[in-house]
């Protein structure tokens, strides 16, 4: 029934009309999101095939090489959306940096440190999984590797969708180990590496863990726990930035810089010695400035350690893509060299085509399908503010030169990530020795203790199982993966 316009019914109904127009309207936009995201994602894999198609000089194996292109760039677009989150989620969830600033940030130092100091030669197939000759022949090798590179991108997808940062070493690692099986059998893995690599589940987190914790308690006990916090802050907080600045010092000049030029461990610490002193004499007149005016509260901490965690942030992306970024590009860069040369058993020299490809969609899938996990580790795990990131970074660079040192294997993934478990643990352990502590002092209060206890879970559990049973089973999921995979190409291309 229609009503007159000046009728109050009538713009009743108009204003129902109109709210369900705008519902529509937003499911739309919230349907059509992912839709752009995955659009934009498939546009970028057939841009790859087609680079593919036109530096592959080779014309015998060129739709091997653009297939391979293809699934390099999905993988690149995965390790993108799940691995970059360790590195930006702690300044986001600490508020120093906004999604779309740490996105940006990510984006510049991941392409740089993939493009500048990325590594141009892999000597072995995913850290000596599988002995390439082994094989037999050039198609068995292409077809492993096929399945390796499809098998760890297939699982990072499903790691990232349900919300679980995995190791993008580990996912390659099982689908070279996967397909080596299927190939040849048992006795072409080595076995000793997996071991290694088994261990560094355990090493790597806890390693993260500690460090992460110690700092964190350094901070508590020598600045947030003073009468006169800012007093103590002008005294500790260049004593920290020096450490940081020197361990990302080493640290670069470990792992990020290989390809311009090697450096020893005992030089890279030289290094990171003088960096680290020089940093914290001239950090002394500019903190003491950057404190005055600040009120003698924990609020007013924060501001010292946004900028320092922010270049902790960049520093690390610009490792990880130097790092990483071989993941991607390592089996397709093997797969291009034994289409091009029909040798597979030599050390792998990466293209510079297939090296951009990678950089490029290691920044696609963080802008793209990144935003998820960085949420989820910056503050689904534990809460974070400035302090306890700039713990979880300076972990990072610290716990990678410990475990060169130690000669012990580990992931940057579950280095960070355990990180903020320590962080968020050493939290609820302080709040218990303070409960504590505060029961001793006012015994009437002991009654209160058991809800206080329980507000004090301050790791969510739920999130802290997901991430362990992920990275339990990424190997041996990855490695069944590429398995049946392998048969799959094997039956169709006979």
């Amino acid at each position: 029934m229609s009503h007159p316009e000046g009728d109050p019914r009538h713009l009743e109904t108009l204003d129902r009309d109109l709210a369900r127009f705008s519902n529509v309207e937003l499911a739309a936009l919230y349907v059509s999101r992912p839709m752009v995201s995955t659009g934009v994602a498939l546009i970028f894999v057939l841009m790859a095939g087609l680079a593919a198609a036109l530096f592959f000089e080779q014309a015998n194996n060129s739709v091997i090489v653009v297939v391979a292109a293809c699934l390099g760039a999905y993988m690149a677009l995965n390790i993108g959306a799940n691995d970059v989150a360790n590195n930006m989620g702690p300044a986001v969830g600490a508020n120093a940096l906004t999604m779309g600033g740490a996105i940006a940030i990510a984006v510049v130092f991941e392409s740089a440190g993939a493009l500048l100091a990325g590594g141009d030669v892999v000597s072995t197939i995913a850290k000596g999984i599988i002995a390439p000759e082994s094989m037999g022949n050039a198609t068995t090798f292409i077809w492993a590797m096929m399945a390796a590179l499809l098998s760890a991108a297939l699982w990072i997808n499903l790691a990232t969708w349900v919300g679980a940062p995995v190791s993008t070493t580990h996912s390659v690692v099982g689908g070279v180990m996967g397909a080596g099986i299927a190939a040849v059998g048992f006795a072409a893995v080595s076995w000793h590496t997996m071991s290694t690599i088994a261990a560094s589940w355990v090493i790597s987190p806890v390693l993260g863990g500690v460090v992460a914790a110690l700092f964190l308690a350094l901070i508590k006990s020598r600045i947030i726990y003073r009468e006169d916090k800012i007093a103590a802050a002008r005294t500790w907080v260049p004593v920290l930035v020096g450490i940081m600045a020197g361990a990302f010092a080493a640290y670069l000049a470990l792992k990020g810089l290989s390809k311009v030029f090697s450096v020893e461990l005992h030089s890279a610490l030289l290094i990171g010695l003088v960096v680290g002193i020089v940093t914290w004499v001239l950090m002394i007149p500019l903190i003491r400035k950057q404190s005055e005016g600040l009120e003698n509260r924990n609020k007013s901490l924060k501001v010292l350690f946004g900028i320092p965690l922010i270049v902790s942030a960049a520093l690390l992306s610009f490792a990880h893509g130097a790092n990483d970024v071989a993941n991607a590009v390592g089996p397709l860069a093997a797969i291009v060299q034994a289409s091009g040369t029909g040798s597979f058993t030599d050390a792998v020299s990466i293209p510079t085509w297939v090296m951009v490809m990678g950089a490029f969609g290691i920044s696609f899938g963080l802008f793209l399908f990144g935003p998820k996990l960085i949420r989820m580790v910056g503050g689904q795990i534990t809460k974070l503010n400035p302090m306890r990131a700039y713990c979880v970074a300076l972990s990072a660079a610290i716990t990678v030169i410990l475990a060169s040192w130690l000669g012990l294997p580990v992931s940057s993934t579950h280095i960070a990530v355990g990180g903020v478990f320590g962080v968020g643990f050493f939290r609820e352990w302080d709040a218990e020795r303070r409960i504590r502590k505060a029961k001793l002092a006012m015994p009437d209060r002991a009654s209160y203790a058991p809800e206080e206890r329980r507000r004090r879970k301050l790791v969510r559990r739920s999130h802290f199982m997901t991430i362990i049973a992920a990275w339990v089973i990424t190997v041996p999921a990855a490695a069944i993966l590429s398995a049946v995979i392998f048969f799959g190409i094997q039956s169709v291309a006979g």
